[in-house]
């Protein structure tokens, strides 16, 4: 009996040494090389039950606690000396991480969070030597919201949007009441960023009352500037937390482009004529003519007009009584080869002056 009894012990102890590790690995978990460290100094981070080849972001927060998280959200945290690191293919992660002191005072923790994909965040109590501590603010009591489904964007652009107008989409998410208390017209923060800029924080309200244990469907609208193209990210706030992210890929408006191509076209080709239109008023004109010298045509003469040469090398015109058209060598009603139409020699038709003396030869 004695020898049952200690190997049920045994058993037992197996048990739990082998059920204590799967137990840690439900959740995402959080450890520190250190409990304390002063800034300047360093802290490794040992993280387990993460997702494989998620990357995550380490920062050191004030005004947080493990049970409540960061109360006044990234805000709290030290930004500029955070890393980032890739979790492996089981879901853990080894990163050392500079101590720096946060912009609001102690308890502080090492927050781990998601960047992309499914929120998940755990935190591990960090004491920063020489750092203030002050109280947490007192918790509000009442109800609780947290995401129930993942959320998405909903909608898409159109023709205005490709031309430069500003790009819109609806948020959509299950929310749920996990609180002792009814939440009415909760009023959320909507964040843009684009790349490493610091998200816009817009204030939208939700016109209902979610009573504890209950969900709702939220849409909240989202909108950008005018011609932002670009990869973005959404955030949703609620009393400070971090409730949802999530990526916006915006495309070119290619209109606008098509717009200032033309532009370029256009306008040079109107200055350039109006430009030579100007220039064709300005400019003097030469005298005896247009600008654009022409052949002159032969004036065309009435038939019966005779050009003569005249003084001073300008012609003079004559005109001849009108007859009808023959030709030079047949008179009316003459024939070729007959009597009256016999060509004959040329010959002096001036008759002999009687005064001409003529000279005779001795008869």
């Amino acid at each position: 009996m004695i020898r049952l009894s200690v190997w049920a012990a045994v058993l037992a102890l197996l048990v739990l040494a082998l059920t204590g590790p799967v137990s840690a690995a439900d959740g995402p978990a959080v450890k520190l090389s250190a409990s304390q460290a002063g800034t300047g100094g360093s802290v490794t981070v040992t993280g387990t039950g993460w997702r494989p080849h998620t990357l995550l972001m380490l920062l050191v927060c004030g005004r947080a606690t493990p049970s409540r998280g960061v109360v006044g959200g990234t805000n709290s945290c030290a930004n500029g000396d955070g890393r980032a690191v890739t979790t492996d293919a089981r879901g853990a992660f080894r990163r050392k991480l500079p101590v720096a002191e946060p912009p609001v005072p102690c308890p502080c923790v090492v927050h781990v969070a998601t960047v992309t994909g499914t929120t998940a965040e755990a935190d591990a109590v960090l004491r920063v030597a020489g750092h203030p501590v002050a109280p947490l603010p007192a918790q509000r009591s009442g109800g609780r919201l947290a995401v129930l489904s993942d959320t998405r964007l909903t909608g898409s652009g159109s023709l205005l949007t490709w031309f430069g107008a500003p790009p819109g989409r609806t948020l959509v998410l299950t929310v749920g009441n996990t609180g002792t208390s009814p939440i009415r017209d909760p009023v959320f923060q909507v964040g843009t960023a684009h790349g490493v800029f610091a998200p816009q924080w817009d204030d939208q309200q939700w016109r209902g009352t979610l009573g504890p244990g209950k969900k709702a469907r939220i849409e909240l609208p989202v909108e950008l500037s005018a011609g932002a193209y670009g990869d973005y990210t959404v955030t949703l706030k609620y009393d400070g937390r971090v409730l949802a992210e999530q990526p916006w890929g915006v495309g070119r408006p290619w209109g606008v482009t098509l717009f200032w191509l033309l532009l370029c076209l256009v306008v040079p080709a109107a200055l350039f004529r109006a430009g030579m239109a100007v220039v064709d008023r300005v400019r003097p004109r030469r005298p005896g003519g247009d600008r654009h010298r022409r052949l002159s045509r032969p004036a065309l003469r009435p038939p019966g007009t005779l050009r003569l040469p005249g003084v001073g090398g300008r012609a003079r015109e004559t005109a001849s009584p009108t007859t009808t058209p023959t030709l030079p060598w047949f008179g009316p009603g003459s024939v070729p080869g007959g009597p009256a139409g016999r060509l004959s020699a040329p010959h002096d038709d001036s008759p002999t002056s009687p005064t001409t003396p003529t000279t005779k030869g001795p008869t």
